[in-house]
């Protein structure tokens, strides 16, 4: 097939596309040369500032961890307690927008032109959407974030099923239940999604459609013209850049955190920052032998693998725990959510701060720090379906995947703690003593053959941790090269080994706290970037022939 002279790699359109005529050839802002034996191909002035941005945190972090640690602790609660209606708000439109496209005339625009067929059948393509946005948060919250709001149930205003004694109020039970799994489930599902749909929509329209590079700023050519080859654009990829590497950075925290919780629980191990920061190192050192082995011998290699550990884990859970429960959760947890949709996004007059604010805030500034990682994955997957099958199938099937893994996971977790109480491990771990890492191994603790399955736990938290920083390195890369998919291996290096320095820092300054406060500051800009990408969509989609 041909190839565009814009984007190398990337399929002209077929049949009728609205090509966008520009002057702009990918790479003519490249600066090129060789460091000793290491040769670099990378955009100026993006990859300058945001890599030297990116090593001045790093030792900045270093050299004053207590200062750091002040900052990092005063940060992230006033971001959520300032902004939460920003987010939750913004949050609000994309899932709009999307809903829109399905059922406008846009709807019908085909991606990759009016005769693009799919490069992938629907299976194939169904397990990619659901291998690009899951990750170590579905293990680190699978099972905590069910409990914790079906226990602390009051503030979303449902009695709590636990006494101050321990014991178990009968009549309170099914309302709580219902609301822990309705609250987990509005942060794993539509919302979050439709964050993803719109970054994916964006690149793969303008790239299939409109012949552009594959880079945030051609989304954005509706709206600033030419001006986006200059800094207007050189903006929003760094912008990118930055929430991409941030939001990369809390998830490898939090899996350095629950693998060592895990190998604590098995093994006796310290959980001590230094073997979280021991662990990255070794994790970030698989990871860029994954990144030397190439795209097709390293991290699709990886995926597969990590797919199928996944899926084992999660058929024994629906096996060993209870399988008519887990179901009739999965279909109460859905009615639930769809119930409780609109007052959970109520951004206005909330008196459930903590839940809006330490929850709802903080994720959906992570779903935006994912979003050009993840939706540059599915917009490269995706050509060839309709607008409107596209956004069905990215907002509804990866969701219902998420409500059945909380269903199963978290579904078991509550029933241990509501089935007895006085010696759930899952209540000590979650409700008693609050220890998020170790919730899962809890979990699997009342389960047979919990030694086996809490291994398998860690294996599948390092093997996500090393596939999202693989990929992740690839699409900063990318970017940081000016939309080239073929630059020079040591720039993926580069980034691969930043992306564990800068979690390792974060966690050395302030542990969960840091990681959550970067990833709001670098989340809220970009919030704005994904507002005006809606703007640049509608406008792209209006010129296209349907």
């Amino acid at each position: 097939m041909a190839e565009q002279d814009n984007s190398p790699g990337i399929p002209v359109p077929e049949g009728a596309a609205a090509i966008i005529d520009t002057d702009y050839t990918i790479g003519q802002d490249n600066v090129e040369g060789q460091l000793g034996p290491f040769g670099f191909d990378v955009h100026n002035p993006v990859f300058l500032i945001s890599g030297l941005s990116i090593v001045a945190f790093v030792f900045y972090a270093l050299a004053l961890p207590e200062q750091a640690a002040t900052v990092f602790g005063w940060l992230r609660p006033w971001l959520t307690s300032t902004f939460d209606w920003f987010f939750l708000g913004a949050a609000n439109i994309f899932v709009l927008f999307c809903l829109f496209l399905i059922v406008s005339p846009w709807g019908a625009v085909r991606l990759g032109g009016v005769d693009a067929t799919p490069d992938y059948s629907y299976i194939g393509w169904f397990a990619m959407l659901f291998a690009a946005g899951m990750g170590i948060g579905l293990m680190f919250f699978g099972v905590l974030e069910p409990v914790y709001h079906m226990a602390i149930s009051e503030p979303l205003g449902v009695p709590s099923p636990i006494a101050e004694d321990g014991s178990i109020i009968a009549e309170n039970v099914d309302a709580a239940k219902k609301m822990g799994l309705a609250a987990t489930i509005y942060h794993w599902g539509l919302h979050p999604w439709a964050i993803y749909a719109i970054v994916a929509l964006a690149l793969a329209l303008f790239t299939f459609n409109k012949g552009l590079p594959l880079t945030i700023r051609s989304a954005f050519h509706p709206i600033f013209g030419e001006a986006i080859w200059g800094w207007v654009g050189h903006v929003i990829d760094t912008l990118a850049v930055f929430a991409t590497l941030f939001g990369l950075a809390t998830s490898l925290g939090f899996g350095a955190q629950q693998a060592n919780a895990g190998l604590e629980h098995i093994f006796g191990i310290p959980n001590t920052i230094t073997v979280q920061v021991v662990l990255i190192t070794i994790i970030t050192g698989i990871a860029l032998v994954s990144v030397l082995r190439g795209l097709d011998g390293g991290v699709k290699v990886l995926s597969e693998i990590n797919m199928a550990i996944a899926a084992l884990l999660l058929v024994f859970v629906l096996i060993a725990g209870p399988t008519g429960t887990i179901f009739a959760d999965f279909i109460a947890g859905l009615a639930a959510y769809a119930a409780d949709i609109v007052p959970l996004s109520n951004p206005f007059g909330r008196e459930d701060t903590g839940y809006m604010q330490g929850w709802t805030a903080f994720y959906w500034a992570w779903w935006i720090s994912w979003s050009p990682f993840v939706g540059m994955f599915i917009a490269r997957v995706s050509r060839g379906r309709t607008v409107r099958e596209f956004i069905t199938c990215v907002l509804i099937i990866p969701s219902l995947v998420c409500v059945l893994w909380m269903a199963a996971f978290g579904g078991v977790a509550i029933d241990q703690v509501l089935t007895d109480p006085t010696t759930s491990a899952v209540k000590a771990q979650v409700i008693d003593s609050y220890n998020p890492p170790l919730s899962l191994f809890a979990m699997l603790e009342g389960l047979p053959l919990a030694s086996i399955t809490s291994f398998i736990g860690i294996i599948l938290v390092i093997v996500f941790f090393v596939t999202s920083s693989d990929s992740g390195s690839l699409v900063i890369d990318t970017i940081t090269a000016g939309g080239k998919v073929d630059a020079p291996l040591p720039q993926r290096v580069f980034w691969c080994t930043f992306e564990g320095a800068v979690a390792i820092v974060l966690l050395i300054g302030g542990g969960l706290g840091a990681l959550q406060a970067m990833v709001i500051s670098t989340g809220l800009p970009f919030t704005l970037v994904l507002l005006l990408m809606c703007l640049a969509i509608f406008k792209g989609l209006r010129s296209e022939t349907r």
